[in-house]
């Protein structure tokens, strides 16, 4: 039986080698960013999604990076309520904001990090340097959409 990496690995394969690549260097910065986190994944219908939390509910993750055939978002669970001064966030609903990221630099910015930082603490995450978050697959839906344009 594969392990959840390797599952993961197979997930990002099906996109283009450029998406692929920035997905696999998306989710390490952000497992090296938010030490100690709870990796869900979901191979969705439409999306690849991986969810950053404190543990393995998917409604305590205040943060997801969702992959599309020919973009990434990067999704604040309640970005709605967070200080946005760059006005990087897209969505008018009361809680879910997201950014559009075509490159790993994006995703690193200062601002972006400040978003990541204000998104844990508004959670009340205590992250913890020195601990391994596990790597869970979720859901992988039987039916996709292609994911390569």
């Amino acid at each position: 039986m594969a392990t959840a990496q390797q599952q993961l690995d197979g997930f990002l394969q099906k996109y283009s080698p450029e998406l692929s690549k920035l997905g696999r260097d998306a989710i390490a910065h952000m497992r090296k960013r938010l030490p100690g986190a709870i990796c869900l994944v979901y191979d969705n219908y439409n999306a690849l999604a991986v969810g950053f939390g404190p543990d393995d509910k998917a409604s305590t993750l205040p943060l997801s990076i969702a992959f599309y055939p020919r973009w990434a978002n990067l999704f604040l669970m309640y970005g709605g309520t967070l200080e946005d001064p760059e006005h990087l966030l897209s969505g008018k609903g009361p809680r879910i904001r997201s950014m559009r990221f075509s490159t790993l630099a994006e995703l690193k910015s200062p601002a972006v990090d400040q978003l990541i930082t204000a998104a844990v603490l508004q959670a009340g995450w205590q992250l913890v340097p020195k601990a391994k978050g596990d790597l869970i697959i979720r859901a992988v839906s039987a039916k996709q959409t292609p994911r390569r344009p």
